[in-house]
């Protein structure tokens, strides 16, 4: 009698399987199995800001533009390049020459700041290297920078070691699988669009993200693109003003950042 039942059930489940395989996409499965993390670059994975700052004066004294101080240069780190550099030299959004300067003056920046990028201007922060191996291999990895994404591609390059072929684990820097910067997306950080752009090249629904960052704009991308943010805070910004914008959690350590992205893999 079961075996009767067996034998009438049986072709019926393989033929829902067939359907089921045939003519739903892969992807569709996948995104329901996997989750995913994508990181800011400078002063989240890398003490940078030594490298951005020295490169911003540079650009400022050739344009006899007043130097800033690091105090100054941190704060506006939480704008893209052209943004950045437009107030710099004294502009706010809307007035006339705001976008021009801006775009002039960042161009000249991403020439000298991309070809600078060293172990020496651009370290991983000591345990970032672990963290990213530790991550499992079932999890997309992403970054997005406001920085230029050739920029991006430097920095991990310059310090994710490239294994043998001989070697059955892949490089830190093949598992990024969208790296993007404020150059490449349609609108740069705190707007949504570029952590958006990220989870669709990951294949890998917003919700089931998390995005860490340094600055209160990656808590607001973040929270605006629907996944949960993770505030660090050894990178450019105060404690103050991370703790006043949308994180879910905020990290003094990388321990801490590391406890986190577990719970997150589960």
């Amino acid at each position: 009698m079961i075996l009767r039942r067996l034998g009438t059930v049986f072709p019926s489940l393989l033929l829902l399987l067939f359907i089921l395989f045939r003519f739903v996409p892969l992807h569709a499965f996948s995104a329901k199995m996997h989750k995913g993390i994508i990181f800011d670059v400078d002063g989240t994975l890398a003490d940078s800001w030594k490298l951005g700052f020295d490169a911003t004066q540079l650009i400022l004294k050739r344009h006899d533009i007043p130097l800033i101080t690091p105090e100054i240069y941190h704060e506006c780190t939480r704008y893209a390049t052209p943004d950045r550099l437009a107030r710099h030299a004294g502009l706010q959004p809307g007035d006339d020459e705001y976008l021009k300067v801006g775009k002039q003056l960042a161009q000249e920046f991403d020439a000298l700041y991309i070809g600078l990028v060293s172990k020496d201007t651009a370290a991983f922060f000591p345990g970032i290297e672990q963290l990213l191996h530790s991550i499992p291999e079932t999890i997309a990895v992403g970054a997005l920078t406001n920085a230029a994404e050739q920029y991006a591609h430097a920095v991990l390059r310059t310090n994710c070691p490239v294994t043998s072929r001989l070697s059955t684990s892949p490089s830190i820097y093949s598992r990024f699988q969208s790296i993007r910067g404020a150059d490449t997306v349609p609108q740069p950080k705190p707007a949504p669009d570029g952590l958006l752009l990220v989870c669709r090249e990951l294949n890998v629904p917003a919700h089931q993200c998390v995005y860490v960052g340094d600055s209160p704009s990656d808590g607001v991308s973040a929270h605006a693109a629907g996944m949960k943010a993770i505030g660090v805070l050894w990178g450019s910004h105060t404690a103050e003003s991370l703790r006043q914008a949308p994180f879910d959690h905020l990290c003094s350590s990388v321990e801490d950042l590391h406890a986190i992205l577990v719970e997150h893999c589960k």
